[in-house]
């Protein structure tokens, strides 16, 4: 009874604020004010009978009548609400399109932090279920901060976009978003910060299979690291360029990386570990165990085959140094030298020809 009086009253509201918005000879202009009034209070009214879908409504053209009033603050506000009701509705599906709107409205009135909050609200509701659109909206407010000049707000933001793209095995994105907010960090001086993300960083480039910049962004972050932080970074290196996987599972599984946050302490579990050179086992008798037909048949792989590095396509360049001459310079400065000493060498004389000579010379 409770349920259905509040949905009579709320109908009542909404009779009012249709009336107020019809025009007639002596009034020409529709009174959106009241209009807008009256729809909240009948959103107010099937919120409280659980009526979700009628309040979702009722919000809607509130913020219609405020925006026709140009009351920007007033329609974001509504536009809020109705996220909040999408929740209670349990349909997230309008949460993305009604949460970018409401941020418009924030920034139309001037206010971005209110921009930034509605859709930090937004993508936590969506961050479970639909990552990819809670993806979007952090990365929309990350921007909207930064017209502001707020960087620890946006590292925060940066944070966020990070995680939900390793999550979403974006590790290419990835990279770029950590390089982003460890430039943030660096603004707001927090070296402990940018620690941890440096080590975020060397996953993610291992992630990628990218060997050579996870090696850089360790000589050009490490410094920020702790010495503990340092030490299993060193380790890890060094056993993805030995190829050892026991190495680089005893760095993998060091305490602080596995209180990493838990999309970085996930992509440390699921980092697959360097395999290296496998070689037949002896047999029991010492001798070597004999292959099986299907490895006498396959090619035996070459010393270069063995030592040449995969190549990746979004690879990091290697380091060339400033001072070293160009691809072809050194090669074609040997064969110029060789060629100059070949021509001073004297030609070889055999032993007959140098046995007249010295006869030649004692007769004269």
């Amino acid at each position: 009874m409770a349920n259905n009086k509040k949905i009579d009253e709320g109908l009542e509201h909404i009779r009012v604020a249709e009336k107020s918005l019809k025009t007639s000879l002596l009034k020409w202009r529709p009174d959106y004010e009241i209009a807008s009034d009256e729809f909240s209070k009948a959103a107010t009214c099937f919120k409280n009978a659980k009526s979700f879908e009628q309040c979702k409504e009722c919000l809607l053209r509130a913020a219609d009548c405020h925006k026709q009033n140009k009351s920007w603050f007033h329609a974001a506000k509504c536009m809020e609400q109705a996220v909040l009701a999408c929740k209670d509705l349990g349909d997230l599906r309008d949460v993305q399109s009604l949460a970018q709107r409401a941020a418009y409205l924030f920034q139309q009135h001037g206010s971005p932090e209110s921009a930034a909050q509605v859709l930090d609200k937004a993508g936590k509701l969506l961050e479970a279920q639909y990552a990819d659109q809670a993806l979007r909206l952090y990365q929309q407010a990350a921007d909207v901060v930064m017209i502001e000049d707020n960087p620890k707000h946006a590292a925060e933001f940066c944070s966020k976009v990070a995680r939900i793209m390793v999550k979403l095995q974006m590790y290419d994105q990835a990279a770029d978003a950590l390089r982003r907010e460890i430039g943030l960090q660096q603004q707001c001086e927090c070296t402990a910060a940018v620690g941890r993300l440096a080590v975020a960083l060397v996953l993610v480039q291992l992630a990628r299979e990218d060997t050579v910049a996870a090696e850089k962004a360790f000589k050009e972050w490490g410094n920020y690291c702790d010495p503990e932080e340092v030490q299993t970074l060193e380790m890890l290196l060094q056993g993805f360029d030995e190829e050892d996987g026991d190495m680089v599972s005893r760095a993998l599984h060091s305490p602080f990386i596995r209180h990493m946050d838990v999309e970085y302490s996930r992509l440390a579990r699921d980092l697959p570990l360097p395999k290296g050179i496998v070689l037949p086992k002896p047999a029991k008798d010492g001798s070597t165990a004999s292959p099986s037909t299907s490895q006498r048949d396959e090619p035996v792989p070459t010393l270069s085959s063995l030592l040449k590095a995969p190549v990746r396509e979004n690879a990091t360049s290697s380091y060339v140094s400033p001072n070293a001459p160009p691809a072809g310079d050194g090669a074609s400065s040997l064969a110029k030298e060789f060629d100059a000493t070949e021509e001073k060498r004297p030609e070889p004389t055999s032993g007959a020809d140098a046995n007249e000579e010295e006869d030649e010379d004692d007769l004269h």
